[in-house]
């Protein structure tokens, strides 16, 4: 055996053993590392290769910041929906602005005409930021307990709202977004305190 077959298995084997010691932190931290990427190998093999490795670059920069509305988006969704079931348990129809209630339906249903799999059953995941700013700022009786201030959540909403659009329509965030997201992300949780 080489000194170079070698040097390429015991890379090997340190790679492995970092990679089982990545597990365990992961596991031990109960956090996600995002280091598994095999499924999307798996079914994007074929086609995702053919993309230009610049703009999957660039997805990849983009990735966090979707993570990131995600995660609040889906929170802020469940904290109106569970706020609002406690206060009357048929809140859609009651305690949703008409055309908030109409607009998320109508998403809805077109969701549904085009045969894909529906998102939700619910029709709040089918309403935005500044939608969801507008219902918390109308049930301030049930939410002002938790917020500061019903002017500054719905500003945060709006703000939060506008930000989204770059990411929901697969376009890069300028570094002053970025910023801005971050701040706006750091702004709504002040508004609990």
């Amino acid at each position: 055996m080489s000194l170079d077959e070698d040097a390429i298995k015991l890379f090997a084997m340190t790679s492995k053993l970092i990679e089982l010691d990545l597990d365990q932190v992961e596991l031990e931290q109960a956090i996600d590392l995002r280091r598994d990427h095999r499924a999307t190998a798996e079914v994007d093999g074929a086609y995702y290769p053919q993309i230009d490795r610049a703009i999957r670059a660039e997805a990849a920069e983009m990735a966090p910041h979707y993570e990131v509305f995600y995660s609040l988006e889906t929170t802020i969704r469940q904290l109106v929906r569970d706020q609002l079931q406690a206060a009357q348990p048929d809140w859609w129809d009651k305690r949703v602005p008409e055309q908030i209630r109409k607009d998320a339906e109508k998403r809805q249903k077109q969701e549904v005409d085009t045969g894909i799999t529906p998102r939700s059953d619910d029709p709040i995941d089918y309403t935005n930021f500044g939608e969801l700013g507008i219902v918390i700022r109308s049930n301030w009786d049930v939410f002002g307990a938790l917020f500061s201030s019903a002017k500054a959540v719905e500003r945060v909403m709006a703000n939060l709202n506008t930000l989204r659009g770059a990411i929901a329509h697969c376009s890069p965030l300028a570094e002053d977004e970025v910023v801005r997201l971050r701040l706006t992300v750091r702004d709504w949780f002040r508004l609990g305190e």
